[in-house]
């Protein structure tokens, strides 16, 4: 499958978690995250569907970067609940977690039924502008960004619900998996994550990269 197939594949199964009854009957109270409700947490997990045809229509004006370079940028990742891009990251999900779980839910299911039709016949060196940051990516390279929060966030929010994470496709798993292990390894060194993996007695503490 390629990058693409995989992005709808995953986000169709993100649509159907999103409906599980739990996630409407727990919405307002605390997620496994950090100063975050299960709504809000929801609300952000549905961004990375909603967020991607504005991504598509928006013109790319700053230059282009890899994957390892985009990381490298990236603020986020720091860990640092009390950064501005972290902090506004949970304000927007409050915010969008205030229209309520169905119109949560719906608006991710018409961004998947959207995404359906435009993605297959987007060219295959095709660039977009990322909203946050002064910098663009192919798209294929910006949907492995997506396939990341899909899938981290679905353990979040199977976490916070106390329910099976859903069934993603297992190439996207492995392209996260992969992902992961590049950037552990870089913020780590190698033999923390080898040691991680194979070396109980010798692993570092973590080697955790978000």
């Amino acid at each position: 499958m390629t990058v693409r197939e995989l992005y709808l594949a995953s986000a169709a199964a993100t649509c159907a978690f999103l409906a599980h009854p739990a996630v409407a009957e727990r919405w307002a109270e605390p997620s496994a995250l950090a100063r975050m409700r299960v709504g809000a947490l929801a609300a952000h997990l549905a961004g990375q569907l909603v967020q991607v045809p504005p991504v598509l229509d928006a013109p790319v004006v700053h230059e282009r970067v890899s994957l390892a370079e985009h990381f490298a940028r990236s603020t986020w990742t720091d860990g640092d609940l009390d950064s501005d891009v972290n902090t506004f990251i949970r304000r927007a999900s409050e915010e969008a977690a205030a229209a309520g779980h169905a119109a949560v839910a719906t608006a991710a299911g018409a961004a998947l039924e959207e995404l359906a039709r435009r993605l297959p016949y987007e060219p295959p060196d095709r660039v977009i502008q990322l909203p946050w940051g002064p910098w663009s990516l192919t798209l294929d390279d910006y949907l492995v960004t997506r396939l990341l929060e899909l899938a981290v966030h679905c353990d979040d929010l199977a976490a916070s619900l106390g329910v099976a994470c859903p069934a993603l496709p297992p190439d996207g798993l492995d392209t996260v998996i992969a992902l992961l292990a590049r950037l552990a390894t870089r913020r780590h060194g190698t033999s923390a994550v080898i040691r991680a993996l194979s070396r109980a007695e010798r692993a570092p503490r973590t080697i955790a990269v978000i």
